[in-house]
């Protein structure tokens, strides 16, 4: 079942189209990054999706309802974690989380047991009397999350919740992400930082200028730059390497030799490290060092949009 069903979104401001024609589904229970340059429209897309901008054209569904006929329902099917924080500094955590989850029509009891739950998931229960203004900046990162679950959404969208953070909090941020989604959420995360891309989603789709370029799991977005991967080896000598027998190895395509190294390229579907190092083993040569590169999201994105991801 697809959680989100994006067809034809198109989104003009002005002269300037910021979304052309983009169609995208996120299937229940995934992951799905969205990656773009900045001003690719990947931000106007996820707030047209959120209900916070209304598109030129195109239908958005959720949970196979249209945003459009049913807006209520799809307001309360999402969760949605914005980039600039949407806290309140001076109410305390609770009253925060109170205050957006009264929004989603819980109350009483209900509205209650929501705030605490909310708040012991991103482990603030023993802060929740605690004001904002006095938080670092990964506990209120963690507080702006508590905040979009606490109505316990279908889906949550999650637009760069781990930037301007440290490390510790960056970690306990994408632990609660991949918790949340084994409880039953589907997430659209979009990041700067393509480790965490790497580490958690799925699936991932690429958006430049206002189109969807690139999309599919890690591997088949890595496949369509190359289906080759590179192994390098260092060694005292070459001297003596069997680069024949090396030649021979199912999945090897090719072997170059230097002087104190050679440098192997093969198939990145067929796992032969093992059988190369026996080899090199066997026949005496002294290994010095062994580096295999597959390649890399990061490599993706960069060829296919000529810019890195934390250009934005």
């Amino acid at each position: 079942m697809n959680v989100l069903e994006i067809n034809q979104l198109t989104k003009k401001f002005g002269d300037y189209t910021a979304v052309d024609h983009l169609s995208l589904s996120v299937q229940e229970g995934e992951i799905f990054g969205f990656l773009g340059p900045n001003g690719a429209g990947k931000s106007t897309t996820i707030h047209i999706a959120a209900s916070l901008l209304s598109a030129t054209k195109g239908e958005i569904s959720i949970m196979g309802r249209n945003i459009a006929k049913h807006g209520r329902f799809a307001k309360g099917a999402i969760g949605f974690v914005p980039q600039d924080l949407a806290i309140y500094e001076n109410m305390t955590a609770y009253e925060n989380v109170h205050f957006f989850a009264g929004l989603y029509g819980l109350r009483g009891a209900e509205l209650k047991r929501s705030v605490m739950e909310a708040l012991e998931f991103v482990g603030l229960s023993d802060r929740q009397g605690g004001f904002p203004k006095n938080f670092s900046g990964g506990m209120k990162r963690r507080l702006n999350i508590a905040c979009a679950i606490a109505h316990k959404p279908k889906l949550i969208i999650m637009d760069e919740p781990t930037v301007g953070i440290d490390p510790q909090s960056r970690s306990y941020i994408l632990n609660s992400v991949k918790k949340l989604n084994r409880m039953g959420s589907t997430i659209i995360y979009t990041s700067h930082y393509m480790e965490e891309v790497e580490e958690i989603c799925s699936r991932i789709a690429i958006i430049d200028h206002g189109k969807i370029i690139a999309e599919g799991t890690k591997a088949e977005l890595k496949a369509i730059i190359t289906n080759q991967k590179s192994i390098s080896i260092a060694f005292r000598s070459t001297e003596g390497v069997p680069i024949d027998q090396l030649k021979s190895i199912v999945g090897v395509n090719a072997v170059e030799a230097a002087e104190q190294s050679i440098n192997i390229s093969s198939a990145v579907e067929i796992n032969n490290l093992n059988r190369i190092i026996q080899l090199l083993v066997a026949s005496g040569a002294e290994i010095r060092g062994v580096e295999a590169k597959e390649p890399s999201l990061e490599t993706v994105f960069l060829t296919l949009t000529g810019r890195t991801l934390r250009d934005e």
